[in-house]
């Protein structure tokens, strides 16, 4: 039986060339480029290609996300769609991926895939995450795996990826979670599924969500900045377990007086926040009314607000949601 899966492009290293005349790496290649980048048969899977945009990732914002996860949406309710399979550049591949799967309205798999290399490179690696992720958007398997990102023979939630190096093929990992699995000379080998996983079906998502990363020193001015300029939610990316310097702890107890949620996670790439320390520590934070985010990137933590409140919820119910996924 051929099982059809979905190919969006976007743009990124994938489908970028190196422009001659400047010297600058530049997303250029369509869908149809990239179909064609295939060297893999792949047997028994029929591709239908479709071009959405064609942007660097750096360059895509979340009303663009955000359109783009409707799209998946759409393509994933035709009857003949066993998955979606989305080339874009792996800058944002993270955000895109773990928004779309915060709004995924189907247990098909969507898998993000690109490249860190690009297309006119001799070992350009685009055409096997192509056909990797490919193959796993058709696999029985994985249905109810949610949004997923597929690189260099590896699949990952997600909630829990993240990009770890600026140039090397390697670059996504899921630290405290680990890997959902791997292909292995074409077959999808599942070590396991996604604990964390929630959808919401919001009209619309609050881009005005701003996101904080301190440092030694810092004071609370960015805080009353952003909430000045209309901020509907602040991340604050604190110190170890989620601790800020005394000054912003005072400047949180402010802002959520306002009634502006104020979000924590940590700096740190593992581990969870957590209110221990005093003397205006995580505690002191705590106690001001502070939401505290799990082991969530800030990032991810920014996207999940924004959902949340697109979707309307008050403050009670947005800390339950985000404590919850937070784990």
């Amino acid at each position: 039986m051929t099982r059809k899966v979905h190919l969006i492009t976007t743009g990124g290293t994938i489908a970028s060339r190196r422009d001659e005349s400047t010297g600058d790496v530049v997303a250029g290649l369509d869908g149809q480029a990239l179909r064609a980048m295939l060297h893999d048969p792949l047997p028994g899977i029929e591709i239908e290609v479709e071009e959405f945009c064609n942007l660097n990732s750096f360059a895509i914002d979340l009303p663009t996300a955000f359109a783009l996860a409707t799209r998946i949406n759409e393509l994933l309710a035709r009857e003949d769609c066993e998955g979606v399979v989305v080339t874009h550049g792996t800058d944002t591949m993270e955000e895109s991926a773990y928004l779309a799967d915060l709004l995924l309205a189907s247990d098909k798999p969507v898998v993000f895939t690109g490249a860190q290399r690009a297309a006119d490179e001799p070992d350009a690696d685009g055409p096997r995450n192509i056909a990797d992720s490919i193959r796993l958007a058709a696999a029985p398997a994985a249905r109810g795996l949610g949004a997923m990102i597929c690189f260099e023979q590896e699949f990952h939630a997600a909630r829990d990826v993240s990009k770890t190096h600026t140039s090397r093929t390697d670059t996504f990992m899921s630290w405290e979670h680990g890997k959902l699995g791997e292909i292995d000379a074409g077959a999808i080998c599942l070590h396991r599924r996604p604990a964390l996983r929630r959808a919401y079906a919001p009209s619309a998502i609050e881009p005005n969500v701003t996101l904080i990363r301190l440092a030694m020193g810092m004071d609370g001015g960015y805080l009353h900045y952003a909430a000045d300029h209309g901020s509907k939610a602040i991340v604050l990316e604190g110190f170890g377990r989620g601790n800020t310097p005394p000054s912003v702890t005072k400047a949180v107890a402010e802002v959520i007086k306002r009634g502006i949620p104020v979000i924590i996670c940590s700096r740190c790439p593992r581990g969870r926040v957590l209110p221990v320390y005093g003397n205006g520590g995580a505690t002191d934070l705590h106690r001001a009314g502070a939401i505290f985010a799990g082991d969530l990137s800030g990032h991810k933590a920014r996207l999940l607000a924004a959902v949340l409140l697109g979707q309307g919820l008050d403050q009670d119910a947005l800390r339950a949601e985000i404590e919850y996924l937070g784990g």
